[in-house]
């Protein structure tokens, strides 16, 4: 293992955060500050408690996922994206670096931002609400593995896309509105029984409900369920990572 290319890709990408400070941190924080106001003020005087936890103690969890699954495939998607853009990306493959190593390099760099922007936003929601954290290995588990996950995602999204449109379609069209369909400011026991079996169609739904039980020990669906349903889509995104590089899809001439 190459240590010193994964430590030289993991810290450039780094340093493009550090020169985007407001856009990547300030922006976001700023975002959570709106969504306290308007859920907690709007929605939340209308429902003081969700399973006995107050309304705005319940949609941190739910606040804190979609921050992570949107900016993991944000950040991921754009570090890959703009270098096979200016064709640097060949400089890369030609260097003696395995793709493993690259990976690790983009990936990593992509999901420790979102770790860092989802312990801000849990520091910035304790300004608003009372929290209780009953469980963290778990809430630092799902974490890890969800941005972890998502980054790959975003990874192949940024491969696959030959243009900033296809960039940014997915994150869109499909993330944003799995994860606001997914239980995150709301419970699923809320819901006619109909939609309730409609919405456990929705992966982000286990995401969400298992990083919620390891705040409040409140879930909607088990706990074993949100652990497979992420390692599944975890082994899904390492599997098309793997057959990008075997084949060369969208990266080599």
């Amino acid at each position: 293992m190459n240590f010193r290319a994964v430590g030289t890709i993991y810290h450039f990408e780094m340093a493009r955060a550090w020169r985007t400070l407001l856009q990547s941190l300030v922006s976001p924080v700023i975002s959570t500050s709106l969504y306290f106001v308007v859920f907690g003020a709007a929605i939340g005087s209308r429902i003081q408690e969700v399973e006995g936890v107050s309304y705005g103690a319940f949609i941190v969890p739910g606040l804190i996922m979609l921050m992570l699954l949107t900016q993991s495939v944000s950040n991921a998607s754009f570090g890959i994206f703009f270098p096979k853009f200016t064709g640097t990306i060949y400089e890369v493959l030609s260097a003696p670096v395995s793709y493993v190593e690259i990976v690790l390099g983009y990936v990593g760099a992509a999901a420790t931002k979102s770790l860092i922007l989802g312990a801000i936003i849990l520091v910035t929601a304790s300004f608003f609400v009372p929290l209780r954290i009953d469980h963290p290995a778990w809430m630092l588990l799902f974490l890890v593995l969800t941005a972890l996950t998502f980054s790959l995602l975003g990874f192949i999204i940024g491969i696959w896309a030959e243009g900033f449109e296809k960039l940014q379609l997915v994150p869109l069209l499909i993330i944003t509105p799995l994860t606001f369909l997914g239980g995150s400011f709301y419970s699923i026991d809320m819901l006619p029984p109909a939609w309730q079996t409609v919405t456990l169609l929705n992966p982000v739904v286990y995401l969400v409900s298992g990083f919620r039980w390891s705040f409040y020990g409140i879930s909607d669906v088990s706990l074993g369920a949100s652990l497979l349903m992420i390692l599944v889509f975890l082994s899904l995104s390492l599997a098309l990572v793997a057959w990008i590089f075997k084949t060369g899809y969208n990266i080599k001439p």
